[in-house]
């Protein structure tokens, strides 16, 4: 299942910045962001674009779907239905998250 929640997101980031032995700063500066920017994100109070987001998961050795997934399966109707319940704007961030997604493994 695809994750919107932006502190979980933030959480996972942190917990697999840690267990490689980064820091905030060395992850900001090898993905081109700026430290605060970074820790930002890690606290989920900051949305980011997807090519960020691709950068990151570049620097920490990890595909966007190790911290855009949760661990529950749903079917493609219920994708679909999620996308249809969604307003227009977030469905097209969904769809663009997804090609990038795509594009990338």
């Amino acid at each position: 299942m695809l994750v919107f929640d932006f502190l979980a997101i933030g959480n996972k980031l942190c917990l697999i910045r840690k267990n490689i032995g980064m820091t905030q700063a060395e992850v900001a500066e090898a993905a081109g962001v700026c430290d605060r920017t970074y820790a930002d994100i890690e606290r989920g109070t900051v949305n980011m674009r997807v090519e960020t987001l691709l950068r990151i998961c570049k620097v920490l050795k990890i595909t966007p779907d190790e911290i855009l997934t949760s661990d529950t399966d749903l079917s493609s109707e219920e994708i679909l239905n999620l996308l249809n319940s969604a307003s227009s704007k977030n469905r097209k961030t969904a769809l663009k998250i997804l090609e990038a997604y795509l594009q990338n493994t």
